[in-house]
């Protein structure tokens, strides 16, 4: 997700995610997928997939990991259009009879489901896993730990440094 808030305006809700609670999450969500198959191989999209991959490939044994990089751009040119920087290697694709059965593919979050529609075109037969979820892309995805509401901004951990909160009160009274 960008920061660009010339072109999307920033949600109302935030919804801060600690390291302490990422791990949980990442774990909570191995745990789910534990008992659904074995999995021969993870794909995990960069950039936001990334450490909850490292951490499910570990709980759940999985050493075969590849990357599928997509890039969102919210520019007045594209209109939020997205770019395959690299997708997911024939091998992978090719894994479980073809078309990605048997392959686990990680991200953070589904949002609006257009990373997840097009990653789903690439390999139509893997089980799709989120940490997080919102209303307009849970269906695309098989598995996910939270889900939150569409007009709720998640800042991830690696998103953050340490500065004062004000209040809920606070920011609600005007």
């Amino acid at each position: 997700m960008g920061m660009d808030t010339m072109a999307e305006p920033r949600p109302e809700k935030a919804f801060p995610v600690s390291w302490d609670q990422f791990h949980r999450d990442s774990r909570a969500l191995a745990w789910r997928l534990s008992g659904q198959g074995t999995w021969q191989a993870m794909v995990c999209v960069t950039r936001g997939g990334l450490v909850p991959a490292a951490i499910i490939a570990r709980e759940l044994g999985i050493r075969l990991i590849e990357t599928v990089c997509v890039a969102s751009y919210h520019d007045y040119k594209e209109q939020g259009g997205l770019k395959v920087l690299k997708p997911i290697g024939k091998e992978i694709v090719d894994l479980g009879g073809g078309k990605g059965s048997g392959v686990l593919v990680i991200d953070d979050l589904v949002d609006t489901g257009r990373t997840a529609k097009l990653i789903r075109e690439m390999v139509p037969k893997c089980h799709y896993a989120t940490m997080y979820a919102k209303p307009a892309g849970r269906p695309l995805v098989d598995t996910f730990v939270t889900e939150v509401s569409q007009d709720t901004w998640i800042y991830f951990p690696w998103d953050m440094g340490y500065s004062f909160q004000p209040p809920i009160a606070q920011e609600t009274a005007g």
